[in-house]
């Protein structure tokens, strides 16, 4: 491993966690694909999210209540489900049935557990000083991440379906190796002691005030943001059926809008330094309940002023995530860092599948574009529940 200097280190951990999340909307980016190999219906999109979602919850659950990235290496965890994950992603494309894709996406989902909130701890174990801009970075390499499969739709428009799932695989293989070799477990790491279920270590958490408010303040964040993620193509594509075929690249656009949220995040990490973590995921939280609420209306009006909407909207959809983060880790105790961060995930994720499928199962029935109101609940909520975090700048 190199040993001199640490300059290194915060973009290596970003590439790795944007190679390592390129996994997570491989199977939304090849949908349509999908749909006509296996004669699916249009709700295929709900299931194939949920999917991934609900293998990521299971994987958090016992990542969380097992300690596993508190007391093995973080590095390690994070280079064995990365190769793990690439393998199951790839059973996306060796699927035949309904059935066979929900399984290869469930077993991504759960390798994603070892991946995302993993290379939060690791950031966390390497610095402690502006841990919210380096967060910030990572959430960001999250979000480019997401939007990336899309990305790889659109350039490889000419090639096989396949051929999305195989680079997505392959990219996560290599920055799995690439955290292990070049970073290594970061100088603040503590390791958690005996082999023991930490049953009560979840419910102590919660007692604390600071940590219920980020907690619960994230939960309202995470209400609305993977229902909008799982949900950009639909609407850019029902913008172009309401207005008489308006030309758009729906793999593009969808990567845009996505992949904006990634410099929202590095913005909102530099603005944490000087603002505190607190008023960035305020203010985050306000301006995307803001283009909750304006998006059934946009439908009608200009193009350009549509997708400017969508880009805000993309912009501020995920800034505060890693900001909650950052004050989820400041009220956990050091030794229980990544359980903190990793229960959280798995609540915030159930809470993904809820208002995916409400969304989901209510547009495929109706085709109301006011259903997207449902995800204004989470700001609304969220923004309630973080306004009572106790922070300290520093």
């Amino acid at each position: 491993m190199l040993k001199k200097g640490k300059g290194h280190i915060l973009p290596i951990i970003v590439f790795a966690q944007f190679a390592g999340t390129s996994l997570w909307f491989s199977g939304n980016a090849i949908i349509d694909d999908l749909i006509l190999k296996l004669n699916l219906l249009d709700i295929f999109i709900g299931f194939i999210t949920m999917a991934v979602q609900s293998g990521f919850i299971i994987g958090t659950l016992i990542f969380a209540f097992l300690n596993i990235a508190d007391r093995y290496s973080p590095v390690k965890v994070f280079l064995v489900c990365s190769v793990l994950g690439a393998i199951a992603n790839l059973g996306t494309n060796w699927s035949s049935s309904f059935s066979e894709i929900m399984i290869a996406r469930v077993f991504t989902g759960f390798f994603l557990a070892g991946i995302y909130p993993v290379g939060m701890k690791i950031a966390s174990d390497w610095y402690k000083e502006g841990l919210g801009k380096a967060l910030g970075y990572l959430v960001g390499a999250l979000v480019l991440g997401t939007a990336f499969p899309h990305f790889l739709k659109y350039l490889g428009s000419e090639l096989p379906w396949e051929s999305v799932i195989i680079g997505t695989s392959f990219l996560a293989i290599i920055g799995g190796i690439a955290l292990f070799i070049l970073v290594g477990d970061g100088p603040f790491r503590k390791t958690s002691v005996g082999f023991k279920f930490e049953y009560t270590s979840v419910f102590r958490l919660f007692k604390n005030k600071n940590f219920r408010s980020s907690a619960f303040g994230y939960f309202g964040h995470m209400w609305e943001l993977y229902t909008f993620w799982a949900f950009v193509p639909v609407i850019l594509t029902w913008y172009f059926k309401m207005n008489n075929g308006t030309p758009l690249d729906v793999s593009l656009w969808s990567f845009l809008i996505i992949g904006k949220g990634g410099i929202g995040c590095a913005v909102g990490g530099h603005l944490s330094l000087k603002k505190g973590s607190k008023k960035v995921a305020l203010v985050s939280l306000a301006v995307s309940g803001i283009c909750c609420l304006l998006i059934p209306f946009s439908f009608d009006w200009n193009l350009y002023v549509f997708i400017g909407l969508m880009l805000i909207w993309g912009f501020t959809v995920i800034p505060d995530s890693p900001q909650f983060s950052t004050l989820v880790a400041k009220a956990c105790d050091s030794s229980y860092i990544a359980t903190g961060l990793t229960i959280v995930n798995c609540i915030g994720f159930s809470l993904t599948i809820i208002s995916i499928q409400l969304v989901n199962l209510i547009w495929a029935s109706e085709l109301n574009v006011f259903v997207f109101w449902i995800m204004f609940v989470g700001p609304l909520i969220g923004l309630f529940s973080i306004n009572k975090y106790q922070e300290k700048l520093n």
